[in-house]
C-alpha cells in the first residue's frame, strides 16, 4: 500500500481514455469483491467524459454489478438542470443513462432551477453525504475519485488563491467568484476529496504540463491547488505525453 503520487504516461489522448476506462472497470470489480459496494466521485471536463464514453463502449462494461455502485460529483456548475454545461448531464449522456445503475445510487448536486439558493444547495449536499457516512464521519467511503486539472492547477472548483482551497471544516463549498464561468459553482472541499481511497487525475494536452510539473515539484496548494490533493492509498496521474512534458522522467512510468 502506498499513497505516493504516481504518473502513468500514455502516447495520446485516445489511448489515455481507453486505458483509464479499462482500469476503472477492473478496479471497480476488485473493490466490489473486497467490500461489496463502491462509491465513485465523478469529474467534469472533456477528458473525463471521454473516459466515461470508453467505459460505456467497453465489452467489459457489465462485468460491474452496477446495483452496487454509487455515484457522486466532485463539483458542479450552478446552471439549470438541463443546461449542456452541467457535469451531471454530460455524465448521464456519456455513461449513466446506458447502464443499469439504480436511480437512487446517483447523487448529483442540486441545479439552479430546483428551488434552492447556492448556499442551501451546498448545505443540502453536505447533509446527504453525511447521511451516507460511515464511522460517524461527514462522508461516505469514497473509493475512486476522478479529477481533472485545469491549466492553472485547479481541481474540482478549488481555484488558486481563493478561500476554498484553504477550507478545513466543511465538506461542500459554495463558490461565488470562480475565475472561469460560470461564477457560481458547488464543490467538494480539499479535505473531503482527500478522504478518497484512490484519486485518479486524468490530464491531456500541453496546457496542463506546467500545472502538473509544479504540483509534483512541491508547489503550494494555494498557488497550484492540485498540489494539495492526495488520496488515502493511491494518487495517480493518468496523462498523455503532452501533459507529461514537464514531469521528471524518474516520476513517470508506462505501467504500474
Amino acid at each position: 500500500m502506498t499513497n505516493e503520487r504516481r504518473v502513468l504516461v500514455h502516447p495520446n489522448r485516445a489511448a489515455l481514455a481507453a486505458s483509464v476506462a479499462a482500469r476503472f472497470i477492473t478496479t471497480t470489480v476488485d473493490i466490489l469483491h473486497e467490500q461489496g459496494e463502491v462509491n465513485v466521485v465523478l469529474a467534469g471536463g472533456s477528458v473525463a467524459m471521454e473516459v466515461l464514453e470508453a467505459v460505456n463502449a467497453s465489452a467489459a462494461r457489465d462485468t460491474i454489478d452496477w446495483d452496487l455502485v454509487t455515484f457522486w460529483w466532485g463539483d458542479e456548475r450552478w446552471v439549470p438542470k438541463e443546461h449542456p454545461d452541467r457535469n451531471e448531464l454530460q455524465a448521464r449522456t456519456a455513461l449513466l443513462d446506458h447502464i443499469s445503475v439504480p436511480a437512487e445510487n446517483i447523487h448529483p448536486f442540486a441545479a439552479s432551477d430546483e428551488g434552492l439558493d447556492l448556499e442551501e444547495a451546498a448545505t443540502s449536499y453536505a447533509e446527504l453525504l453525511e447521511s451516507r457516512s460511515i464511522d460517524g464521519t461527514q462522508l461516505p467511503r469514497f473509493d475512486i475519485t476522478f479529477l481533472g486539472v485545469g491549466p492553472d492547477g485547479h481541481v474540482a472548483s478549488l481555484f488558486p488563491h481563493l478561500p476554498g482551497i484553504r477550507e478545513h471544516d466543511k465538506s461542500v463549498l459554495a463558490v461565488l467568484n470562480s475565475p472561469k464561468p460560470p461564477l457560481e459553482r458547488l464543490t467538494l472541499s480539499r479535505p473531503a476529496l482527500n478522504t478518497s481511497r484512490c484519486i485518479w487525475m486524468v490530464l491531456a494536452g500541453h496546457d496542463k504540463a506546467s500545472a502538473l510539473g509544479l504540483a509534483l515539484a512541491g508547489a503550494s496548494r494555494d498557488e497550484v491547488p492540485v498540489a494539495g490533493i492526495k488520496g488515502r492509498r493511491y494518487t495517480n496521474f493518468f496523462v498523455d505525453q503532452e501533459a507529461a512534458a514537464e514531469v521528471p522522467e524518474n516520476l513517470t512510468a508506462s505501467t504500474f
